[in-house]
């Protein structure tokens, strides 16, 4: 994922509100979201070059997501793919401070990034370029290809458009809307991560519209205060028009302690 945006325990009937924008190279081959014959617990969208993902949930409503952390000074070519971190949080059976303390031990081997984790009862995130991970409380958060929460332009805007977007529920359409923001930001406000600065620019924007690298998908998770999973994807042709759609609706096998 390139922005990944939560509410955790901000809405009322729904506890854990997650909107993600996955770009990358368009020759990248990808699968969209489904549930895995291999690991027939996860719902994600899979890497097809590196078996991975960048956002999945679990039937028993374990939820984690990826972005990599733009530095071209910290490449690391030879290191295994994150994608696989995502699969070792989502199948991992320990408490969210434990999950973040594995991630610490082996973030070294792989190039950068920031990994959240929910169990349903608490929200973490891993930063491995601090090497440092935390539970977070009740929020609204950002994240893209930086620190969770660093104020580039367009974690700043799709924030504000989130809090907004929350009140529609359980209608998504204002989610996705803020998804589809193209707007650039103005060149005194860019971040300066290394890249050209026509890179910064195409960057800068929640959706990105490039020839060869550009949001491939978009992805809305909501879970109720019931346990009730929503899970849409849209697909993205290069154009920007929609080139598939998928939605999956279960529940949660939640236990009285587990109940927000």
């Amino acid at each position: 994922m390139c922005l990944i945006l939560v509410a955790w325990r901000v809405h009322p009937d729904y506890p854990l509100v997650l909107a993600a924008n996955r770009d990358e190279f368009r020759r990248r081959p990808t699968a969209a979201a489904h549930w895995w014959s291999d690991r027939p617990q996860v719902l994600a969208g899979r890497d097809l070059e590196a078996g991975g993902t960048w956002l999945g949930i679990t039937r028993a409503g374990q939820i984690a997501a990826l972005t990599n952390y733009r530095d071209p000074t910290r490449v690391k070519p030879n290191a295994p793919s994150r994608g696989g971190l995502v699969l070792q949080m989502l199948e991992a059976n320990v408490p969210i401070e434990e999950r973040l303390a594995q991630l610490r031990g082996v973030s070294a081997r792989y190039a950068e990034f920031s990994l959240l984790c929910s169990d349903g009862t608490q929200l973490g995130v891993y930063e491995s370029v601090p090497g440092a991970g935390r539970t977070l409380g009740p929020g609204i958060y950002g994240l893209s290809n930086d620190l969770l929460d660093t104020p580039w332009p367009k974690v700043q805007r799709a924030k504000s458009q989130l809090a907004a977007a929350l009140a529609a529920l359980p209608d998504q359409a204002r989610l996705l809307e803020l998804l589809r923001d193209d707007q650039t930001a103005a060149d005194e406000h860019l971040p300066r991560t290394g890249v050209s600065l026509e890179w910064e620019r195409l960057l800068s924007s929640a959706f990105i519209r490039g020839a060869d690298y550009g949001t491939l998908s978009s992805s809305v998770l909501c879970v109720d205060a019931h346990g009730g999973v929503e899970f849409n994807e849209w697909t993205w042709a290069a154009d920007g028009a929609c080139a598939g759609t998928v939605g999956y609706r279960f529940q949660i096998p939640c236990t009285p302690s587990q109940r927000p």
